[in-house]
């Protein structure tokens, strides 16, 4: 049986990266990826995430994650199992005591979870899009110890 934080990363990845547009077709993509779950319980997940639905330019609804402000989608997405098995981390900028992290579309929010999570001392805290990660820099930190302390929670960053 898989865990429920395994379940609501895996429907963060699915929202983030698919225009879903009724909870059938959440619980499908779902049960592709191995969860097999009641409306019931999706719905209690889905309102624990936060989930709000939203149009794209056709004017069609789909659900979004709530710090979601650009509804990019891949034109063919990996599955939420491939997803995880990598950052999307791309690149990483500072200026100031300010970076930018930008990530691979749908990756944003969750990598912003962990960094605010992570126990880092020197980011006092992020601002997370679809694949754009705002940073602050606590003063007199360098970057060279915000990039040290983030391969805890990035592996890939250089």
């Amino acid at each position: 049986m898989k865990s429920k934080n395994s379940r609501l990363q895996t429907l963060r990845m699915l929202i983030s990266s698919q225009e879903l547009c009724c909870q059938d077709d959440v619980l499908k993509a779902l049960a592709k990826e191995g969860y097999f779950v009641t409306q019931a319980t999706l719905s209690r997940d889905m309102k624990q995430l936060k989930v709000a639905k939203a149009t794209n330019l056709g004017g069609k609804y789909f659900y979004v994650l709530p710090n979601e402000t650009m509804y990019k989608r891949v034109a063919s997405p990996k599955s939420a199992a491939e997803m995880l098995l990598t950052s999307g981390f791309l690149s990483i900028h500072f200026s100031g005591n300010m970076g930018v992290i930008k990530t691979r579309p749908g990756y944003a929010s969750s990598l912003a979870y962990n960094i605010d999570n992570g126990g880092l001392t020197s980011i006092i805290g992020t601002i997370a899009g679809d694949d754009t990660i705002f940073i602050v820099v606590k003063d007199g930190e360098t970057y060279k110890n915000v990039i040290d302390e983030l391969r805890n929670v990035i592996p890939d960053i250089k």
